[in-house]
């Protein structure tokens, strides 16, 4: 008769290795967003070019002609 001991060996390593394979795949987690302050730029850019847009559709009719009534 044979001996169980390599039966048992084997099922120790398949056991083994069913544990420890899936978490090789595994990746670290995603670190959390910085800002490098270039979006608080880029969002102080857009506000500033909003209000020259704003402004030069206020002034332009005011010298553009008199026949334009802003009110």
């Amino acid at each position: 008769m044979a001996s169980a001991a390599p039966r048992v060996f084997v099922g120790v390593i398949a056991v083994v290795l069913a544990i420890v394979l899936p978490a090789v795949n595994a990746q670290a987690p995603v670190p959390a967003p910085t800002s490098d302050g270039t979006s608080i730029d880029q969002g102080i850019a857009y506000v500033l070019m909003l209000v020259a847009l704003v402004l030069t559709y206020i002034i332009h009719p005011l010298d553009a002609s008199s026949t334009y009534k802003l009110f």
